[in-house]
């Protein structure tokens, strides 16, 4: 069994794998935001195939040769939503302080992709129904992203940064909720309030509680 150890000549004896093509990029992320609109709009049981082909001007196997079923494309969005959050926080969450202002430049950049967020949002509650195939997928994303976020404060507290007393689940839970929540209402009603100020606000009072001083 291939231990994912390999000598340098073993790597070069393997056949050189073709890169992307520039076009071929270009047409799977045309796909990706055709078809979190049609999830945003439609949800993603009901969302149509054929209607996302015809909206990048593929034919349906020519989609399928991008993404060869509809969970592909699903789990394809997933992925690239979570990697264009990640950039911001760091991938090893282990300042506590960039996580946290980093969160803010993830609401900033939400507030610009309004159909992304609300495809996320409608996946999310659809995956809470049992035989929804992204259901493990949100139910991993959340307890790793709480993981995160408690590992974060964690090194906080150990660097004598932040207040020894704090219960690192709860703020990480209290973190979540107020994202997820705060979307929510966003989405509904955008024009009512200003999201990001509302978020920024929130963040600020949390460091100040949790800071030492």
């Amino acid at each position: 069994m291939d231990d994912g150890k390999k000598s340098i000549a073993a790597v070069d004896e393997r056949p050189v794998r073709r890169r992307k093509s520039p076009k071929g990029v270009i047409r799977r992320e045309a796909i990706l935001t055709a078809a979190m609109q049609h999830f945003a709009k439609d949800g993603y049981q009901n969302a149509s195939f054929a209607s996302i082909a015809a909206d990048v001007g593929l034919s349906l196997p020519g989609l399928l040769h991008y993404f060869p079923t509809k969970v592909d494309l699903l789990l394809a969005i997933l992925e690239k939503r979570d990697t264009d959050s990640t950039s911001a926080t760091g991938e090893d969450y282990a300042d506590w302080r960039k996580v946290l202002l980093g969160l803010i430049d993830v609401a900033k950049s939400n507030r610009e992709i309004p159909h992304v967020v609300q495809a996320f949002a409608v996946l999310n509650a659809e995956s809470l129904t049992q035989d929804h195939p992204a259901r493990s997928w949100f139910a991993s994303r959340a307890s790793q992203l709480k993981g995160n976020f408690i590992h974060s404060l964690q090194k906080g507290i150990s660097a004598g940064e932040l207040r020894s007393d704090i219960n690192t689940e709860a703020v990480a839970v209290e973190l979540i909720s107020i994202m997820d929540g705060l979307q929510m209402l966003w989405l509904r009603s955008p024009e009512e309030f200003d999201m990001v100020k509302v978020f920024s606000d929130y963040i600020h009072r949390l460091i100040a509680s949790i800071e030492c001083r």
